[in-house]
């Protein structure tokens, strides 16, 4: 049975990103009416954050289709068993703690994300995640003038969430990781297909500058993401048990930190899948190298 919660509250948990969203039973089919205010909150505060909610895995897939057509769970990594949408992100694999958006290696990146506590460690751990359209916003003149006009070359095949000394596990999920290779091209500056903000599209995934050397590549990509990472436009989130976070995967960074030592700390990922950015010219990402990536997502209108 669809309801609707009249006790719906959004509170902002930092002046630029994020909010907690209260009043709201995820465990129940949301009406229309609902999902469209949760949409309008996510658009706002670019990341929602929902405390103690009792989900299980289906739950989690059904609450993220409200919002979209799902992604199976990875282009290359295997989904958890029986749930072809949800992806462990277990810290035995390889810690993410790297700033990066989900999946731009491929031409039709998700929209969203959702991502569930399952098992967190009693301290540390916590998920960072940044507003790249503010972070667009303040850069200087000259410099946002530059960047418009960039080109950006993401990948999967380096190093990402793989800590220096690698056990059998963590180069096996490598291994996984880059069995099948993707180089994407997308503008650094993204027009968002509901709002029209414009906003750095960058993050770990993105190697190379289209017509830079690596070396330039590296410092003007550093010079870039300085701004999306500047505190004032990040929201810093710490886990509990059963805690949901849903953040516009166009629009935003996010970066687990790794501070919790050998503890576990595991989390179940679904996303929506999303468009083919655009940039500010018009032009469209497309594939350099791999596939078109069908067998992942479906492109959205």
């Amino acid at each position: 049975m669809a309801v609707i919660s009249t006790d719906l509250r959004v509170r902002k948990v930092t002046g630029r990103i994020g909010a907690e969203v209260a009043g709201l039973d995820l465990r129940i089919d949301l009406d229309g009416e609902t999902v469209a205010a949760v949409r309008k909150a996510l658009l706002e505060h670019k990341a929602l954050f929902f405390r103690g909610q009792e989900l299980d895995d289906e739950g989690q897939q059904r609450f993220a289709a409200r919002f979209g057509e799902l992604t199976r769970a990875h282009p290359t990594v295997p989904s958890l068993e029986g749930s072809p949408n949800v992806l462990r992100v277990d810290s035995t694999e390889g810690r993410a703690n790297n700033w990066h958006t989900d999946v731009t290696f491929v031409v039709s990146p998700p929209s969203a994300s959702t991502l569930r506590s399952i098992t967190v460690p009693p301290f540390g751990g916590d998920t960072l995640i940044a507003n790249t359209a503010t972070a667009y916003r303040d850069l200087p003149d000259p410099l946002r003038d530059l960047a418009d006009g960039l080109w950006a070359e993401h990948t999967n095949d380096y190093d990402y969430a793989i800590p220096p000394a690698q056990t059998a596990q963590t180069k096996a999920f490598r291994e996984v990781f880059v069995s099948r290779k993707y180089r994407t091209a997308h503008p650094v500056v993204r027009v968002h297909p509901e709002t029209g903000e414009r906003a750095l599209f960058i993050g770990g995934f993105a190697q190379r500058i289209v017509g830079l050397s690596n070396t330039e590549s590296r410092d003007l990509l550093r010079l870039l993401q300085t701004y999306v990472t500047r505190p004032e436009n990040t929201v810093r989130w710490t886990w509990a048990p059963g805690d949901l976070a849903f953040f516009d995967n166009r629009i935003t960074q996010h970066y687990a930190v790794d501070d919790y030592g050998d503890l576990p700390r595991l989390l179940h990922r679904v996303t929506v899948a999303g468009g083919v950015p655009t940039g500010l010219d018009g032009r469209n990402s497309y594939a350099i190298e791999g596939d078109d990536a069908a067998h992942y997502t479906p492109i959205a209108a």
